[in-house]
């Protein structure tokens, strides 16, 4: 087997390699001409948010994002307005209604800001959608071309959990800022150093909150009809606390490039994060995005700096004995890390720095995992105890623990 050499337009674009990449989000070997579903890696992130225009600017002051594409009344779009944002390979498209009757607005009222589609960049649409029909997916939109005066990009969508979808991107024909019906779009305003800055330079993982007794159902999907693999599992008490639990399992694609643990409540004293995240959400959904950066000290600086709160880790897990001898030695003091709530985590591949958001909106739904790898594949697996008790701090103090 080999690794796999295909990068993702945006990730050539972020003039990231695979080695780097190996570093950030932990590549593996990979045997692509067998796969069913092959599968590139991440193309964007869709989120439906209540004001896209806000929401475009604060990425852009708050967190370093480079505007580079819009679509609204202006281009033709009468339905809504699209701000196309990166930060190396990390595309987000924030989508707001314009029309009352939009989608969208019904969307928004339903689940507050989230995610509402996961694109995945492939090499062939068509073979994709075949394989996902065959093994009995729900297409939502059949493969097509749009086209403008940059090329052509062949799209198709299957619906996943909820109400979220994968919609499979092939942009190998296509030279544009996103997709056709996008105009090129720069911002018209200085960022907070005079222009932006790379606070983070991959996607890692997107984990999605599934219903009681559904994980094992959409672990098959992405089996069966993405051609995932199995990567991790956390049941038991590797995942509980005194008074909640949850099951978790991580599937991946061959090289591991995109990866997506889905997590199911279970039973416990109390309410678990994931019971309040169906409950406030409304159902099923991504609950947070793993963004990989190569210095999670500076990007935790800058992003506190600028009003972003992080779960607060209490003094007690740095003093641990037992967490010392398990971590080893790490590329900074243990005092800079417990200075800046940073958590770390070792495994036989080698070790990985963490921390956790607050809820982004208003709403206790999607928030941000921020990760450092050096080497280890996993997710951080010893500070689970440690961060399931911080969020129930957090759950306790909004009145739904």
């Amino acid at each position: 087997m080999s690794i796999d050499h295909t990068l993702t337009s945006q990730e050539r674009l972020a003039d990231l390699d695979l080695d780097q990449l190996r570093r950030l989000v932990g590549l593996v070997e990979y045997d692509h001409e067998g796969d069913p579903f092959p599968v590139t890696g991440w193309d964007a992130v869709v989120w439906a948010v209540g004001n896209a225009t806000q929401t475009a600017l604060h990425y852009q002051l708050v967190f370093g994002m480079e505007l580079v594409a819009y679509s609204g009344p202006e281009t033709g779009n009468r339905d809504h307005q699209a701000y196309v944002l990166r930060s190396g390979a990390v595309r987000f498209v924030f989508q707001g209604g314009v029309d009352p009757a939009s989608p969208l607005l019904d969307h928004h009222r339903r689940h507050g800001d989230g995610v509402v589609d996961i694109a995945l960049e492939v090499p062939d649409v068509d073979r994709c959608i075949a394989h996902a029909r065959a093994q009995g997916a729900t297409i939502l939109v059949e493969p097509h071309d749009v086209v403008d005066e940059h090329g052509t990009v062949r799209t198709a969508a299957l619906a996943t959990y909820g109400e979220t979808r994968h919609t499979v991107v092939d942009r190998s024909r296509y030279t544009g800022p996103y997709l056709p019906g996008y105009v090129a779009r720069t911002a018209d305003h200085a960022g907070p150093e005079g222009r932006p800055e790379r606070l983070f330079q991959a996607l890692d993982h997107v984990v999605g909150n599934v219903e009681l007794g559904r994980m094992d159902e959409w672990v098959d999907f992405y089996n069966r009809i993405m051609g995932f693999t199995n990567m991790a599992e956390f049941v038991g008490e590797d995942i509980a606390t005194e008074y909640s639990a949850l099951m978790s399992k991580v599937v991946a694609s061959g090289n591991h490039r995109v990866k997506f643990p889905l997590n199911e409540p279970a039973a416990g004293r109390r309410r678990s994060q994931i019971d309040e995240y169906l409950d406030f959400y409304g159902g099923p959904g991504a609950q947070h995005l793993a963004l990989a950066t190569d210095d999670i000290l500076r990007t935790v600086d800058v992003l506190r700096a600028r009003g972003i709160r992080f779960l607060p880790t209490p003094a007690s897990y740095y003093d641990d004995p037992a967490l010392r001898a398990r971590i080893g030695e790490v590329r900074v003091p243990i005092e800079e890390l417990r200075s800046r709530g940073i958590l770390v985590d070792r495994d036989e591949d080698g070790y990985l720095l963490q921390i956790f958001t607050k809820p982004l909106g208003d709403r206790p739904t999607v928030f941000f995992e921020l990760i450092e790898r050096h080497g280890s594949l996993g997710f951080g697996k010893g500070n689970f105890k440690a961060l399931f008790e911080a969020i129930e701090r957090e759950q306790a103090r909004r009145g739904n623990f």
